[in-house]
């Protein structure tokens, strides 16, 4: 019996393995933009160049790689990623040109699903795939040449602030995690803002539309998107709709592949995030977290809220942060570098990188 048992093991693993190589076939198909097409300008002090790596789930990711000019390898690492919705030639880029100028390799990648990353059906969300793309761009990081593979660490912005620290509860191989601005993205798809619709019944009527909306993206045989922010502002819109808006829909952050610059991810993409709790094992993170949050922010209680589930490591009293920045809204971090303290992430990167 023990040995049918292994042999059927054997198939099936065999079987995914051709499957995840015939996924890749429409993958490698990925049409990787040559031209500058970032909302921010390029730096002449760092060398910039597009990689592909492939996920656990056999997801080709692409990613912009930067890198400190004339810099002594192998260097520490930086994987970038967000906000939700967004794609690397955004917030992400920003934040990996930045740190790199300052002595750091810094990959942004598009997450599965999205921008010029694999994955179908697109604009499609996962809290596990996506926690996965992390692992992947780390897998990647530690596997170069010019990295240390013993100094690799995550920046998430927004929704993949949360996604970061999942991470990091999964992978012990991220020494150091950042989160800007975080979103908890289980925790405001099955609560709605500020734990608004937190009871069963809430729960139960979002899950009844959700299921519905399945039943008709069966039949048209296609998934309906759920909108990105919107082209017009409704009246009385709240202040971080506004923020939201004039970062995504004017020149200054809107981008053709960002999802929420544009139709938004697909209507049923909540459905998984409602029953997997991202911070779930947030306590168990042994390596260093620093959380980074305006203190005008109407996402703040997600990034202190969280701070407050991360246990200090014995022996490292100050390895668990959340630095509150005076007066800056939620997407003031996303693009204000006067803003965004540079400065105090790389002392942070460079305690628990270097």
């Amino acid at each position: 019996m023990k040995q049918y048992l292994s042999l059927l093991i054997i198939a099936c693993f065999s079987l995914t393995i051709v499957n995840a190589q015939n996924y890749n076939i429409t993958d490698m198909d990925l049409k990787l933009t040559s031209e500058w097409d970032k909302t921010f300008p390029k730096s002449d002090r760092v060398n910039h160049k597009k990689v592909t790596f492939v996920n656990r789930y056999g997801i080709t990711l692409s990613a912009d790689m930067y890198s400190p000019m004339n810099a002594e390898e192998p260097l520490p690492a930086i994987a970038v990623c967000g906000p939700f919705g967004a794609v690397k030639e955004q917030c992400a880029g920003l934040y990996a040109q930045e740190m790199a100028e300052r002595g750091f390799i810094a990959l942004a990648f598009d997450p599965s699903f999205t921008g010029e990353s694999g994955g179908y059906p697109r604009y499609m969300t996962s809290p596990d795939i996506n926690t996965e793309d992390f692992s992947a761009a780390v897998d990647y990081l530690v596997t170069n040449p010019s990295v240390n593979p013993e100094a690799v660490g995550v920046i998430g912005i927004c929704g993949w602030g949360g996604l970061a620290i999942n991470a990091a509860a999964a992978d012990p191989r991220i020494k150091a995690t950042v989160a800007s601005t975080m979103y908890d993205m289980s925790r405001v798809s099955a609560n709605g803002y500020f734990d608004s619709a937190d009871t069963p019944s809430d729960r139960d009527r979002l899950r009844s539309a959700l299921a519905a909306q399945r039943t008709e993206d069966f039949r048209n045989g296609t998934p309906a998107p759920d909108g990105g922010v919107p082209d017009e502002l409704p009246e009385n819109a709240p202040k971080y709709l506004h923020d939201y808006f004039d970062y995504y829909k004017t020149p200054r952050g809107y981008h053709p592949r960002s999802l929420n610059s544009n139709g938004g991810r697909n209507a049923t993409s909540p459905i998984p995030w409602i029953n997997f709790p991202l911070m779930s094992r947030a306590d168990e993170i042994k390596n260093a977290v620093m959380i980074v949050h305006g203190e005008k922010a109407h996402s703040f209680y997600f990034g202190s809220d969280a701070y407050k589930k991360l246990s200090v490591t014995p022996g490292q009293d100050n390895n668990k942060l959340l630095m509150v920045i005076p007066g800056a809204s939620h997407t003031d971090l996303y693009d204000r570098k006067d803003i965004i303290p540079f400065d105090a992430l790389v002392r942070f990167f460079n305690e628990y990188l270097r």
